[in-house]
């Protein structure tokens, strides 16, 4: 499997993206701003779009993907994601007021845009490749992801403060070789952090206590402008394991 991180941030500014994880040529894991470092070309060859939650950052680029690539699209590219989320892009988004139904156009029988839910548990297999969906703990119904082929496994947190159902998933696993996690905010915002349910470096510490695998790790999320300040306070409490920063551009072979 081929990993490309095209945005990773908490915000936008230069050289900032937020969060799109792009599987192989094909599969998108969140879909925000780092879309538009696609070509049109990359962009018609997505069919599969897994979104962890509703929030904008997460999904900005998901309307104006599907218009671009709209005349090429022949099978519809399928949205995948909790029902509440799957509801929330329906209802706010592809309303014919915000932007136009594309699970309706060109015709409903022929839409360019197919909706999926999934349920945490629920794994949905393609190419040689499971996904599956696990619990989180965020303000609104978010999910993360684990993506496992014959040559590797890794996780991504998507947005989530303290929990311990990801963690409990993640060490029921055989393998896991990567692991993103956000940790949206530095540690003098820690009730920030709690209330808007991001991980701060104390907080996220305390969670990888609870992991029995020793991947590799690499923070996302951070909160524009910040982002030294993170990783730092980051290397300091994570003692027993090396945490990396994870920056748009990157790529990992798993």
């Amino acid at each position: 499997m081929e990993l490309r991180v095209l945005g990773c941030s908490g915000g936008v500014g230069v050289g900032l993206r937020t969060t799109t994880l792009m599987l192989d040529h094909d599969l998108l894991v969140d879909a925000g701003t780092g879309v538009g470092d696609l070509t049109i070309d990359e962009m018609a060859n997505l069919r599969h779009i897994f979104i962890t939650h509703s929030h904008l950052d997460h999904i900005a680029s998901i309307p104006l993907l599907v218009d671009t690539i709209f005349d090429r699209i022949q099978e519809p590219i399928v949205v995948h994601g909790q029902q509440a989320t799957l509801d929330a892009l329906r209802n706010h988004v592809f309303n014919n007021v915000i932007w136009p139904d594309f699970a309706r156009l060109p015709d409903p029988k022929h839409p360019a845009l197919r909706y999926a839910p999934m349920a945490p548990g629920d794994v949905f297999e393609d190419a040689g490749r499971s996904i599956e969906m696990v619990d989180v703990n965020h303000i609104v119904p978010a999910v993360g992801y684990v993506v496992a082929s014959d040559t590797g496994t890794f996780a991504f947190s998507g947005d989530t403060r303290t929990n311990d159902r990801f963690w409990a998933r993640l060490n029921k696993r055989a393998r896991l070789d990567l692991l993103l996690v956000e940790c949206a905010f530095a540690n003098k915002d820690q009730d920030l952090g709690r209330r808007a349910g991001h991980y701060c470096p104390d907080t996220l510490a305390a969670d990888l206590n609870k992991l029995s695998h020793k991947p590799e790790i690499f923070i996302s999320h951070n909160k524009p402008g910040e982002e030294e300040l993170i990783f730092s306070e980051c290397q300091a409490v994570v003692t027993d394991r090396v945490v990396q920063r994870l920056t748009g551009g990157m790529r990992f072979t798993l």
